[in-house]
Protein backbone atom coordinates (compact mmCIF):
# COMPACT_ATOMS: atom_id res chain seq x y z
CA UNK A 1 0.00 0.00 0.00
CA UNK A 2 1.03 3.57 -0.69
CA UNK A 3 2.07 5.89 2.08
CA UNK A 4 -0.39 8.74 2.59
CA UNK A 5 0.38 12.27 3.73
CA UNK A 6 -1.86 14.95 5.19
CA UNK A 7 -0.41 18.11 3.68
CA UNK A 8 -2.72 21.04 4.42
CA UNK A 9 -5.67 22.09 6.50
CA UNK A 10 -8.11 24.91 7.06
CA UNK A 11 -10.78 25.84 9.59
CA UNK A 12 -13.68 28.21 9.89
CA UNK A 13 -14.07 30.10 13.11
CA UNK A 14 -16.08 27.90 15.49
CA UNK A 15 -18.92 29.16 17.67
CA UNK A 16 -22.49 30.37 17.37
CA UNK A 17 -22.38 31.69 13.83
CA UNK A 18 -24.92 33.44 11.59
CA UNK A 19 -23.22 31.67 8.66
CA UNK A 20 -25.00 28.87 6.80
CA UNK A 21 -23.75 25.28 6.48
CA UNK A 22 -22.33 26.09 3.05
CA UNK A 23 -20.70 29.33 4.17
CA UNK A 24 -18.94 27.55 7.03
CA UNK A 25 -17.60 24.99 4.55
CA UNK A 26 -16.37 27.67 2.16
CA UNK A 27 -14.62 29.51 5.00
CA UNK A 28 -12.65 26.37 5.88
CA UNK A 29 -12.02 25.52 2.24
CA UNK A 30 -10.69 28.98 1.47
CA UNK A 31 -8.15 28.67 4.25
CA UNK A 32 -7.10 25.21 3.10
CA UNK A 33 -6.47 26.37 -0.47
CA UNK A 34 -4.45 29.30 0.91
CA UNK A 35 -2.34 26.93 3.04
CA UNK A 36 -1.71 24.23 0.42
CA UNK A 37 1.23 25.25 -1.73
CA UNK A 38 0.57 24.81 -5.47
CA UNK A 39 -2.92 23.36 -4.99
CA UNK A 40 -5.28 23.79 -7.93
CA UNK A 41 -8.92 22.76 -7.68
CA UNK A 42 -8.34 20.54 -10.72
CA UNK A 43 -5.90 18.42 -8.68
CA UNK A 44 -8.63 17.14 -6.34
CA UNK A 45 -10.02 13.81 -7.53
CA UNK A 46 -11.96 12.80 -4.41
CA UNK A 47 -14.11 14.44 -1.74
CA UNK A 48 -15.25 12.90 1.53
CA UNK A 49 -17.71 14.99 3.57
CA UNK A 50 -18.11 14.28 7.29
CA UNK A 51 -21.53 15.49 8.40
CA UNK A 52 -23.53 13.97 11.24
CA UNK A 53 -27.00 15.44 10.89
CA UNK A 54 -27.34 18.00 8.08
CA UNK A 55 -30.90 16.82 7.40
CA UNK A 56 -32.04 17.74 10.92
CA UNK A 57 -29.71 20.64 11.69
CA UNK A 58 -29.29 22.34 8.29
CA UNK A 59 -32.37 20.89 6.53
CA UNK A 60 -30.15 19.67 3.70
CA UNK A 61 -29.37 16.19 2.44
CA UNK A 62 -27.21 15.04 -0.51
CA UNK A 63 -24.50 17.33 0.80
CA UNK A 64 -21.43 15.81 -0.91
CA UNK A 65 -22.08 17.11 -4.45
CA UNK A 66 -23.23 20.41 -2.98
CA UNK A 67 -19.97 20.65 -1.04
CA UNK A 68 -17.97 19.91 -4.20
CA UNK A 69 -19.70 22.74 -6.01
CA UNK A 70 -19.21 25.16 -3.12
CA UNK A 71 -15.49 24.30 -2.97
CA UNK A 72 -15.04 24.54 -6.73
CA UNK A 73 -13.83 20.97 -7.18
CA UNK A 74 -15.06 18.27 -9.56
CA UNK A 75 -14.24 14.87 -8.03
CA UNK A 76 -13.72 12.10 -10.59
CA UNK A 77 -12.95 9.18 -8.25
CA UNK A 78 -14.97 9.50 -5.03
CA UNK A 79 -17.62 11.95 -3.86
CA UNK A 80 -19.59 10.93 -0.80
CA UNK A 81 -20.83 11.85 2.62
CA UNK A 82 -19.53 9.97 5.67
CA UNK A 83 -21.68 9.73 8.81
CA UNK A 84 -20.57 8.35 12.16
CA UNK A 85 -22.05 10.89 14.58
CA UNK A 86 -19.25 12.65 16.48
CA UNK A 87 -16.57 10.73 14.56
CA UNK A 88 -17.85 11.72 11.10
CA UNK A 89 -14.88 14.00 10.36
CA UNK A 90 -12.17 11.56 11.39
CA UNK A 91 -13.94 8.79 9.50
CA UNK A 92 -13.89 10.97 6.38
CA UNK A 93 -10.11 11.24 6.82
CA UNK A 94 -9.83 7.47 7.19
CA UNK A 95 -11.86 6.89 4.02
CA UNK A 96 -9.63 9.32 2.12
CA UNK A 97 -6.59 7.51 3.50
CA UNK A 98 -7.89 4.12 2.35
CA UNK A 99 -8.73 5.47 -1.12
CA UNK A 100 -5.24 6.91 -1.58
CA UNK A 101 -3.34 4.02 0.02
CA UNK A 102 -5.11 1.57 -2.30
CA UNK A 103 -4.26 3.61 -5.38
CA UNK A 104 -7.87 4.48 -6.21
CA UNK A 105 -7.31 8.18 -5.47
CA UNK A 106 -4.32 10.51 -5.59
CA UNK A 107 -5.49 13.82 -4.11
CA UNK A 108 -8.44 13.83 -1.72
CA UNK A 109 -10.21 16.43 0.37
CA UNK A 110 -11.74 15.38 3.66
CA UNK A 111 -14.04 18.00 5.10
CA UNK A 112 -16.32 18.17 8.12
CA UNK A 113 -19.20 20.57 8.66
CA UNK A 114 -21.96 21.01 11.21
CA UNK A 115 -24.45 23.83 11.68
CA UNK A 116 -25.84 23.00 15.12
CA UNK A 117 -27.43 26.19 16.44
CA UNK A 118 -31.05 26.38 15.32
CA UNK A 119 -33.62 29.04 16.24
CA UNK A 120 -35.15 26.39 18.52
CA UNK A 121 -32.66 24.87 20.96
CA UNK A 122 -35.27 22.23 21.82
CA UNK A 123 -35.24 21.05 18.20
CA UNK A 124 -31.44 20.93 18.13
CA UNK A 125 -31.09 18.99 21.35
CA UNK A 126 -33.89 16.59 20.42
CA UNK A 127 -32.10 15.85 17.15
CA UNK A 128 -28.99 14.85 19.09
CA UNK A 129 -30.92 11.90 20.53
CA UNK A 130 -30.91 10.37 17.03
CA UNK A 131 -27.50 8.84 17.68
CA UNK A 132 -28.99 6.55 20.33
CA UNK A 133 -31.02 3.40 20.01
CA UNK A 134 -33.97 5.76 19.99
CA UNK A 135 -36.71 3.26 20.70
CA UNK A 136 -34.93 2.17 23.89
CA UNK A 137 -32.33 4.60 25.19
CA UNK A 138 -33.82 7.71 23.59
CA UNK A 139 -37.23 7.43 25.21
CA UNK A 140 -35.57 6.87 28.58
CA UNK A 141 -33.58 10.07 28.36
CA UNK A 142 -30.20 8.46 27.74
CA UNK A 143 -28.79 11.49 25.94
CA UNK A 144 -25.20 12.64 26.33
CA UNK A 145 -25.28 14.66 29.60
CA UNK A 146 -27.08 12.04 31.71
CA UNK A 147 -25.07 9.20 30.16
CA UNK A 148 -21.71 10.81 30.91
CA UNK A 149 -23.01 11.85 34.33
CA UNK A 150 -23.53 8.15 35.04
CA UNK A 151 -19.97 7.50 33.87
CA UNK A 152 -18.71 10.22 36.23
CA UNK A 153 -20.77 8.97 39.18
CA UNK A 154 -19.50 5.43 38.70
CA UNK A 155 -15.88 6.53 38.24
CA UNK A 156 -16.12 8.57 41.44
CA UNK A 157 -17.53 5.60 43.32
CA UNK A 158 -15.04 3.05 42.00
CA UNK A 159 -11.86 5.12 41.99
CA UNK A 160 -12.40 8.20 44.14
CA UNK A 161 -12.30 10.63 41.23
CA UNK A 162 -13.31 14.15 42.31
CA UNK A 163 -15.07 17.17 40.86
CA UNK A 164 -11.81 19.10 41.35
CA UNK A 165 -9.93 16.63 39.17
CA UNK A 166 -12.55 16.92 36.44
CA UNK A 167 -12.38 20.71 36.67
CA UNK A 168 -8.61 20.49 36.13
CA UNK A 169 -9.29 19.02 32.67
CA UNK A 170 -11.62 21.90 31.83
CA UNK A 171 -9.17 24.54 33.07
CA UNK A 172 -6.36 23.04 30.97
CA UNK A 173 -8.38 22.79 27.78
CA UNK A 174 -9.91 26.25 28.07
CA UNK A 175 -6.45 27.70 28.73
CA UNK A 176 -5.16 26.05 25.56
CA UNK A 177 -8.18 27.44 23.67
CA UNK A 178 -7.07 30.94 24.67
CA UNK A 179 -4.19 30.46 22.19
CA UNK A 180 -6.52 29.31 19.39
CA UNK A 181 -8.40 32.12 17.59
CA UNK A 182 -10.63 29.57 15.83
CA UNK A 183 -11.94 28.19 19.14
CA UNK A 184 -15.43 29.04 20.36
CA UNK A 185 -14.10 30.09 23.78
CA UNK A 186 -10.91 31.76 22.58
CA UNK A 187 -11.65 34.99 24.44
CA UNK A 188 -13.02 33.50 27.68
CA UNK A 189 -11.14 32.42 30.79
CA UNK A 190 -12.33 29.69 33.14
CA UNK A 191 -11.04 29.58 36.70
CA UNK A 192 -11.38 26.33 38.62
CA UNK A 193 -13.37 28.05 41.37
CA UNK A 194 -15.90 29.27 38.80
CA UNK A 195 -16.15 25.85 37.18
CA UNK A 196 -16.80 24.15 40.52
CA UNK A 197 -19.75 26.42 41.26
CA UNK A 198 -21.26 26.72 37.78
CA UNK A 199 -24.81 25.62 36.95
CA UNK A 200 -25.43 21.91 37.34
CA UNK A 201 -26.33 20.17 34.07
CA UNK A 202 -26.56 16.54 35.16
CA UNK A 203 -25.01 15.70 38.55
CA UNK A 204 -22.07 15.71 39.02
CA UNK A 205 -21.45 17.45 35.68
CA UNK A 206 -21.62 21.23 35.72
CA UNK A 207 -21.73 23.44 32.67
CA UNK A 208 -17.94 23.73 32.56
CA UNK A 209 -17.66 19.93 32.34
CA UNK A 210 -19.65 19.88 29.08
CA UNK A 211 -18.75 20.72 25.49
CA UNK A 212 -21.08 23.05 23.62
CA UNK A 213 -23.39 23.11 20.61
CA UNK A 214 -21.16 24.66 17.97
CA UNK A 215 -21.23 25.72 14.33
CA UNK A 216 -18.01 25.05 12.46
CA UNK A 217 -16.16 23.46 9.57
CA UNK A 218 -12.73 22.07 8.75
CA UNK A 219 -10.92 20.71 5.74
CA UNK A 220 -7.74 18.72 5.16
CA UNK A 221 -5.90 17.60 2.03
CA UNK A 222 -4.44 14.10 1.76
CA UNK A 223 -2.19 12.89 -1.07
CA UNK A 224 -0.08 9.93 -2.15
CA UNK A 225 3.51 9.90 -1.00
CA UNK A 226 4.99 10.91 -4.36
CA UNK A 227 2.93 14.14 -4.32
CA UNK A 228 3.52 15.28 -0.75
CA UNK A 229 6.48 17.56 -1.47
CA UNK A 230 4.46 19.45 -4.07
CA UNK A 231 2.13 20.80 -1.40
CA UNK A 232 4.26 21.09 1.76
CA UNK A 233 7.73 20.55 3.19
CA UNK A 234 6.38 19.04 6.42
CA UNK A 235 3.42 16.68 6.03
CA UNK A 236 1.74 14.57 8.70
CA UNK A 237 2.05 10.95 7.56
CA UNK A 238 -0.83 8.61 8.37
CA UNK A 239 0.89 5.76 10.20
CA UNK A 240 -2.14 3.70 11.26
CA UNK A 241 -5.89 3.82 11.83
CA UNK A 242 -8.31 1.74 13.89
CA UNK A 243 -11.96 1.50 14.92
CA UNK A 244 -13.88 -0.70 17.30
CA UNK A 245 -17.44 -1.10 18.51
CA UNK A 246 -18.91 -3.67 20.87
CA UNK A 247 -22.48 -2.53 21.63
CA UNK A 248 -25.13 0.05 20.79
CA UNK A 249 -28.04 -0.38 23.20
CA UNK A 250 -26.91 0.80 26.63
CA UNK A 251 -28.21 -2.40 28.21
CA UNK A 252 -25.32 -4.17 26.44
CA UNK A 253 -22.57 -1.90 27.78
CA UNK A 254 -20.32 -4.07 29.94
CA UNK A 255 -18.91 -1.23 32.07
CA UNK A 256 -19.46 2.50 32.40
CA UNK A 257 -15.86 3.12 33.42
CA UNK A 258 -13.88 0.66 31.31
CA UNK A 259 -14.41 1.35 27.62
CA UNK A 260 -13.33 -1.94 26.08
CA UNK A 261 -13.91 -0.59 22.57
CA UNK A 262 -11.37 2.18 23.12
CA UNK A 263 -8.87 -0.15 24.78
CA UNK A 264 -9.06 -2.62 21.89
CA UNK A 265 -8.93 0.11 19.24
CA UNK A 266 -5.84 1.55 20.94
CA UNK A 267 -4.14 -1.82 21.13
CA UNK A 268 -4.82 -2.33 17.42
CA UNK A 269 -3.54 1.14 16.55
CA UNK A 270 -0.32 0.69 18.51
CA UNK A 271 0.29 -2.71 16.93
CA UNK A 272 -0.30 -1.40 13.40
CA UNK A 273 1.81 1.68 14.06
CA UNK A 274 4.56 -0.27 15.86
CA UNK A 275 4.48 1.97 18.91
CA UNK A 276 2.90 2.13 22.36
CA UNK A 277 1.26 4.60 24.69
CA UNK A 278 4.57 5.52 26.33
CA UNK A 279 5.82 6.91 23.00
CA UNK A 280 2.86 9.19 22.27
CA UNK A 281 3.87 12.78 23.16
CA UNK A 282 0.71 14.43 21.78
CA UNK A 283 -2.92 13.33 21.70
CA UNK A 284 -6.14 14.97 20.55
CA UNK A 285 -8.93 13.07 22.32
CA UNK A 286 -12.70 13.34 22.57
CA UNK A 287 -13.34 15.45 25.67
CA UNK A 288 -17.07 15.91 25.08
CA UNK A 289 -17.20 15.93 28.89
CA UNK A 290 -14.36 16.21 31.39
CA UNK A 291 -14.93 12.66 32.59
CA UNK A 292 -14.54 11.31 29.06
CA UNK A 293 -10.98 12.68 28.84
CA UNK A 294 -10.18 11.07 32.19
CA UNK A 295 -11.45 7.65 31.08
CA UNK A 296 -9.59 8.06 27.79
CA UNK A 297 -6.26 8.61 29.59
CA UNK A 298 -6.79 5.19 31.13
CA UNK A 299 -8.03 3.16 28.19
CA UNK A 300 -5.50 4.68 25.79
CA UNK A 301 -2.84 3.42 28.20
CA UNK A 302 -1.48 6.76 29.36
CA UNK A 303 -2.07 5.81 33.00
CA UNK A 304 -3.45 2.82 34.95
CA UNK A 305 -7.18 2.19 35.19
CA UNK A 306 -8.70 4.41 37.85
CA UNK A 307 -5.77 6.85 37.90
CA UNK A 308 -7.10 9.28 35.28
CA UNK A 309 -8.23 11.90 37.79
CA UNK A 310 -4.87 11.89 39.54
CA UNK A 311 -3.11 11.98 36.13
CA UNK A 312 -4.99 15.19 35.29
CA UNK A 313 -4.45 16.78 38.70
CA UNK A 314 -0.71 16.15 38.53
CA UNK A 315 -0.46 17.93 35.16
CA UNK A 316 0.59 14.78 33.32
CA UNK A 317 -1.68 15.69 30.37
CA UNK A 318 -0.42 19.28 30.20
CA UNK A 319 2.72 20.84 28.76
CA UNK A 320 5.64 19.34 30.64
CA UNK A 321 3.69 16.18 31.44
CA UNK A 322 4.04 12.72 29.99
CA UNK A 323 1.62 13.36 27.08
CA UNK A 324 0.09 16.68 26.07
CA UNK A 325 -3.64 16.15 25.56
CA UNK A 326 -5.88 18.50 23.55
CA UNK A 327 -3.48 21.42 23.04
CA UNK A 328 -5.85 23.15 20.59
CA UNK A 329 -8.42 23.36 23.41
CA UNK A 330 -10.31 20.16 22.83
CA UNK A 331 -14.06 19.98 22.50
CA UNK A 332 -14.42 21.84 25.78
CA UNK A 333 -12.49 24.88 24.59
CA UNK A 334 -13.12 24.80 20.84
CA UNK A 335 -16.71 23.58 20.84
CA UNK A 336 -17.99 20.44 19.18
CA UNK A 337 -19.44 20.82 15.66
CA UNK A 338 -19.92 17.07 15.26
CA UNK A 339 -18.71 16.48 11.70
CA UNK A 340 -15.87 18.99 11.98
CA UNK A 341 -14.30 17.90 15.27
CA UNK A 342 -12.12 15.10 13.88
CA UNK A 343 -10.93 17.41 11.11
CA UNK A 344 -10.01 20.08 13.64
CA UNK A 345 -7.90 17.55 15.53
CA UNK A 346 -6.00 16.65 12.36
CA UNK A 347 -5.39 20.32 11.53
CA UNK A 348 -3.88 20.74 14.99
CA UNK A 349 -1.55 17.76 14.52
CA UNK A 350 -0.30 19.19 11.23
CA UNK A 351 0.25 22.61 12.83
CA UNK A 352 2.16 20.98 15.70
CA UNK A 353 4.44 19.09 13.30
CA UNK A 354 5.02 22.26 11.27
CA UNK A 355 5.56 24.35 14.45
CA UNK A 356 3.01 26.92 13.24
CA UNK A 357 0.88 26.85 16.41
CA UNK A 358 1.57 29.42 19.16
CA UNK A 359 4.29 28.66 21.69
CA UNK A 360 1.65 28.53 24.44
CA UNK A 361 0.53 25.15 23.13
CA UNK A 362 3.44 23.89 21.03
CA UNK A 363 4.61 20.36 21.88
CA UNK A 364 8.27 20.77 20.93
CA UNK A 365 9.83 17.90 19.03
CA UNK A 366 6.65 15.82 18.79
CA UNK A 367 7.39 13.10 16.24
CA UNK A 368 4.03 11.35 16.38
CA UNK A 369 0.49 12.10 17.52
CA UNK A 370 -2.76 10.30 18.13
CA UNK A 371 -6.30 11.50 17.43
CA UNK A 372 -9.40 9.92 18.97
CA UNK A 373 -13.13 10.37 18.59
CA UNK A 374 -15.84 8.48 20.36
CA UNK A 375 -19.37 8.45 18.96
CA UNK A 376 -22.75 7.55 20.34
CA UNK A 377 -22.71 6.45 23.97
CA UNK A 378 -18.95 5.80 23.85
CA UNK A 379 -19.84 2.68 21.86
CA UNK A 380 -17.67 3.43 18.81
CA UNK A 381 -14.04 4.55 19.00
CA UNK A 382 -12.06 5.87 16.03
CA UNK A 383 -8.28 6.44 16.14
CA UNK A 384 -5.59 7.69 13.78
CA UNK A 385 -1.83 7.76 14.35
CA UNK A 386 0.26 10.41 12.58
CA UNK A 387 4.04 10.69 12.23
CA UNK A 388 6.18 13.63 11.31
CA UNK A 389 8.56 11.45 9.30
CA UNK A 390 7.45 8.74 6.87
Amino acid sequence: MRKVALVAGGLSTWGIRPATWGELLQEAGQELFANARNLDAKDVDSLFVGAAQPERLAFQSHVAPMAAELLGVRPSRFVRRVELACASGQTAIQDAYVAIASGLSDVALAVGVEKMNLPSMAEATTSMANVLDRAWDGVHGGTAPPFFAMVAQRHMMEYGTTAEQMATVSVKNHRFANSNPKAQFYAKTFAKEKLLTGPMVSPPLRIGDCSSMTDGAGAVLLVGEELASKYTDTPAWVAATSQYTDFHNLANMASLTEWTGLRRAAQDLYARGRTDAAHIPLAEVHDCFTISEIVEYEDLGFCPKGAGGKFAAEGQSDLGGSVVVNPRGGLLGCGHPLGATGIGQAVEVLGQFQSTVPAARLVKGASQALTHNLSGSANVHTLTLYRRES
